[in-house]
């Protein structure tokens, strides 16, 4: 017994079996947490080493070229880049995607234990670290204060971090620009050394007084008494009147020698928001986290933790993802909406019965809930992803179920009871709803195996379209009869029926437009020629206009947010820097009401490390985030503003180079910028010709933010030590080293310790000593005999220009030229930066390609070709078990040239670039597109079985399923419409795959209404011939000679 007839026979059974899916699918909804997108661990592992006090040349050669060696061998390594900074190395692998990260991570570890004992004694131990999309911050706040500036570190510790991180899902909470405490003990070199006192005297008593200590016990009686010593300074002034030397029977104190200074850290970074002195405070997740959940959780956590602050501390949203994953989620939500209801108003339209209607409709929430259930079970989340591949299914959920409940439609105006004709209607159609559903899974289901960032971003797309569609021709042919056969009724059509009612106007127009097709489709096979040379000269032209569509990597979406970067010339000092800083300010709040919180950060923090490398940074650069008011409030989009100041930083004499960006990407989440490598080991060629190149693709249209990615050459004093003095006073150079560090940069001597917070100590020259290049050859060093030997008279100060940082890739010296396409595609760009590459002498030895964005672009535009082919075999061999035949597919698929002709047209006439989304849009179509031309084929062969004359057969089945073939694109075209013309936040990045889809499948819906049945006929009178030949070649008296065989 078939599992329709089955479903028909026990309806209830049937039905609650759905009704359960419903009740588990509900639930699993409600349990599902929100993101942007799904999480997935980026094939990238990180190796950070210290080197303090290292150059960048230093660097590259004791740190980061030994352990790149290294590393080299690790399994499933595509690609290995390095930045030397000064003090620090890292280094980034780029891993094949499906690298299991752990196994890499403990190879890595492996190799680097082969080398840590030869890399140089002061580095630190190099840190692996992995990345994944739950490292960027969920949320930014600025924070400004007056009078409360300085002991805002604590306060905001205390009050703000702590409870924020014990929420639930939160993973870390960080300040960046804290004004942190440290005491500075700045001394006099005249009268330390007129005391006989060095840095390292001074820095060791300070250590030796600051202690507690435990000192046994003792027994009085019958209790044990513990002693200990208190010697912790209580507080800062204490250290004033610490005994440091005598002199002369007198006591000499610190405050004798020295300033006790009790401050914030003094740091080379200036922050503000909307131009008052500021922090940023940010959020992660945990692994997993519900984005939406926890920012709700940590706005909701902070309203009642500021009550408690000072009254001139304000916090502000800076920006946070939630808010754009909100409103997105609500537009893709909507857009879910509208398409159902298009769906339902098409499905109501062609068949006039709310019965059938209900049926139909029934089918999309049962496919919906069960994607719910699958997201719940795999652990995945409702993102921008899982929505919009939703929102692509619900076009065609209820494609099954309008073919199979047309065909019991049929049946019971032919007469059928409804039980039987759910019954016998379906086992007509079963076969062939199978069989689409299968083509349309053959498109979709290989996205979940396409490597790359194309594959980690489409993979949910694949199996959740997969297994919604799924879903539905299990509905199809079980729910679908069962609610037929209990719901619809026999109502004879009304012939003389008014205009006003269905039957007398709807109905009519479908009829007449039955008939005037089926007298178009009798004129197209009369004129086969004709029609197929208009099909060809159609073909070609509309594919030519691939080559004039612009085309891009993944659009850009307005996030409501910019950010900049500004650079003006290495060397120059923070407050030098702040006086461009203000005039920036100044500019933006005149000429831009669209921003509503500036927060910029003026030069560099030296306690940075790690995170300054993922930007520029020096006391020359100054970094911009700005957040904008609402899409909704403003007329420019944010790409129209970016674009604008950039014409007003050009006008900055000042600025030396400039970016401005309308989106934050973490490694391994695509670029926007293009980038020119040029390779080599000598830095001064390879300036050049960065320099050459960057002025040439400035004059390029369309190349915005043209930087090059290595600072100019900065100064730096080298102190050139005489080996023979050296030896002659007793000194050694490690000697000499440590005493112009503890001197100018400072010897940490101790740590103050109060209320459980710990400050460090800080003792060096006061600063009006350690200014001039005369104080630093006046510096003393005592050596082993007690003598003060003077710098300048051991060594030569000289100064020397060196790169403030060193890239690698592929173990070679790089530097890049990168620029943003604005308005012009990345293939117009591509062939003028290639002519300008070609026009630049290159010296020997420096090798010169384009890479960044267009590398990215133009891999994923390989994955989505292979992915068509793949398509496009799957699709055939579904199709050739279908029909037993090789060469019936081959004619259904002649339909799908013509879905990318529409893909191209719809392209050029809604000027929309072809991108990886619009790419992907076209494979989609490959599967849609043959489902009603297999549904006509099937038809056509079924008629002729039936003893139909081949036209006869062809006009029959063109007429008989002319509605179910408009009706399934009807409702797919109708589903994918709130996407393709949706304006809400997010809607930039999946528009495309709307328009090509709703271009693709109208075109191709008009091919496979007249140009399928005439390539069915044209090999159908072929094969015809042929079987005439082979029986008149079996009997050779029909040829005229009287003979037989």
């Amino acid at each position: 017994m078939s599992i329709y007839s089955t479903s028909v026979k026990r309806p209830v059974t049937t039905i609650l079996i759905f009704v359960a899916l419903i009740v588990i699918g509900l639930y699993s909804l409600t349990q599902l947490p929100v993101d942007l997108y799904p999480e997935m661990e980026l094939p990238f592992i990180g190796v950070v080493t210290t080197y303090p006090g290292a150059s960048a040349s230093d660097i590259e050669t004791n740190i980061t070229r030994p352990v790149e060696d290294m590393l080299n061998s690790v399994g499933n390594l595509k690609e290995i880049t390095s930045t030397s900074s000064d003090g620090i190395s890292v280094i980034f692998m780029n891993f094949e995607y499906g690298t299991n990260l752990d196994e890499a991570s403990n190879d890595i570890r492996s190799n680097l234990s082969f080398i840590e004992n030869y890399l140089p004694e002061d580095s630190e131990k190099p840190t692996i670290m992995k990345f994944n999309s739950s490292m960027m911050p969920i949320i930014f706040y600025a924070i400004t204060a007056k009078e409360s500036y300085r002991g805002l570190e604590k306060i905001l510790d205390e009050k703000i971090v702590n409870p924020l991180n014990r929420i639930e899902g939160v993973g870390s909470v960080s300040l960046a620009g804290v004004p942190g405490r440290k005491v500075y003990i700045d001394v006099d070199p005249r009268k330390m050394e007129a005391y006989n006192l060095t840095i390292e005297q001074i820095g060791n008593i300070l250590r030796a007084e600051n202690m507690n200590m435990p000192a046994g016990y003792i027994e009085m009686g019958k209790t044990d008494y513990p002693l200990r010593i208190q010697g912790e300074f209580p507080e800062s002034d204490i250290m004033k009147n610490i005994v440091v030397s005598s002199y002369n029977g007198n006591n000499v104190y610190l405050k004798d020698v020295a300033e006790v200074r009790d401050t914030i850290r003094e740091t080379k970074l200036d922050t503000r928001i909307n131009g008052l002195p500021g922090m940023t405070l940010y959020v992660q997740k945990q692994s997993g986290g519900n984005t939406v959940k926890v920012t709700k959780e940590i706005e909701k956590t902070l309203a009642s933790l500021t009550k408690d602050l000072p009254a001139d501390v304000k916090i502000e949203k800076l920006f946070d993802s939630a808010t754009f994953i909100k409103d997105s989620i609500s537009n893709l939500t909507e857009t879910l909406l509208y398409a159902a209801i298009f769906v339902i108003l098409v499905v109501l339209f062609f068949l006039g019965r709310w019965r059938a209607t209900v049926i139909i409709i029934v089918t999309i929430p049962i496919s919906l809930v069960v994607a719910f259930i699958y997201l719940f079970v795999t652990g995945e989340s409702i993102n921008i992803i899982s929505l919009t591949s939703l929102s692509i299914a619900i076009g065609m959920v209820v494609d099954d179920a309008i073919v199979v409940l047309e065909n019991i439609t049929k049946h019971i105006e032919r007469g059928s009871r409804p039980r039987e004709a759910a019954i016998y209607a379906t086992n007509e159609v079963w076969l062939a709803v199978i069989v689409t559903t299968l083509t349309v899974v053959a498109v979709f289901f290989p996205l979940t195996f396409v490597k790359g960032f194309t594959g980690i971003l489409f993979k949910q797309l694949g199996m959740l379209v997969s297994i919604t569609i799924i879903t539905s021709v299990f509905a199809a042919i079980t729910l679908t009869p069962t609610m037929s056969a209990l719901l619809l009724k026999w109502y004879p059509i009304k012939k003389n029926a008014p205009f006003w009612t269905y039957d007398g106007s709807i109905r009519k127009g479908l009829d007449w437009f039955d008939r005037f097709y089926e007298k178009t489709l009798r004129w197209a096979l009369h004129h086969k020629t004709i029609v197929t040379i208009i099909a060809i000269v159609v073909f070609t032209g509309s594919m030519s206009l691939f080559f004039v569509v612009d085309t891009e990597f993944f659009p850009a979406a307005d996030q409501s947010r910019i950010t900049a970067t500004i650079e003006l010339q290495t060397g120059t000092r923070v407050d030098e820097t702040l006086k461009t800083t203000d005039k920036i300010d100044k500019l933006l709040k005149e000429e831009y009401p669209e921003i509503n919180l500036i927060s910029s950060s003026t030069g560099t923090d030296d306690q940075a490390g790690f995170a300054s490398l993922f930007g520029a940074g020096g006391t020359h650069v100054i970094t911009y985030s700005m957040r904008l008011v609402p899409i909704e409030e403003r007329e420019k989009n944010v790409m129209v503003l970016a674009e604008e100041m950039r014409a007003d930083f050009a006008k900055l004499p000042e600025i030396i180079d400039f970016t401005v960006s309308t989106s934050e990407n973490m490694p391994g989440m695509g670029t926007s910028t293009v980038d020119v490598e040029i390779y080599g080991y000598n830095i001064t060629e390879t300036n050049i010709v960065a320099e050459e190149l960057a002025a040439k693709i400035n004059k390029i249209e369309g190349a915005k933010d043209v930087t090059i990615s290595r600072d100019k050459s900065k100064p730096e004093l080298q102190i050139i030590l005489d080996q023979n003095k050296m030896i002659t006073n007793g000194l050694n150079t490690a000697m000499v080293s440590s005493a112009i560090k503890n001197r100018v940069e400072g010897m940490t001597a101790t740590r103050l310790r109060q209320s459980g917070d710990e400050y460090d100590v800080v003792v060096r020259f006061k600063k009006t000593s350690r200014s001039t290049l005369t104080d630093i050859e006046n510096i003393g060093i005592t050596n082993p005999m007690g003598q003060i030997i003077r710098l300048g008279e051991i060594a030569d100060i000289k100064e020397f220009w060196s790169p403030p940082s060193i890239a690698r890739k592929r173990r070679e010296r790089i530097v890049n030229v990168s620029f943003t396409p604005y308005k012009r595609s990345f293939t117009e760009l591509q062939t003028e930066v290639q002519k300008a590459i070609n026009e630049t002498p290159v010296p020997t030895g420096v090798m010169v390609q384009i890479s960044g964005a267009i590398e990215e672009q133009m891999e994923s535009f390989m994955d989505i070709a292979f992915l068509i082919v793949v398509s496009l075999i799957l699709v055939y061999l579904v199709m050739a078990s279908q029909f037993e035949s090789l060469k019936m597919p081959f004619i259904i698929m002649f339909s799908i040239p013509f879905a990318f002709s529409g893909v191209a047209i719809a392209l050029f006439l809604t000027n929309t670039t072809l991108s990886v989304i619009s790419g992907i849009g076209a494979v989609m179509l490959i599967g849609i597109v043959v489902k009603n031309a297999i549904v006509l084929v099937d038809f056509i062969n079924l008629m002729r079985e039936r003893g139909n004359e081949l036209y006869e057969a062809i006009s029959i089945s063109g007429r008989s399923r002319l509605r179910p073939v408009i009706m399934t694109s009807a409702t797919t075209i109708l589903g994918m419409l709130p996407l393709a013309i949706s304006t809400g936040s997010g809607s930039e990045l999946w528009s495309p795959m709307g328009v090509a889809v709703i271009g693709g499948l109208v075109f191709s819906t008009l091919v496979t209404l007249v140009l399928v049945p005439v390539v069915y006929a044209i090999f159908a009178k072929h094969g015809e011939r042929n079987k005439a030949l082979a029986v008149y070649s079996d009997f050779d008296f029909m040829n005229g000679n009287g003979n037989t065989k």
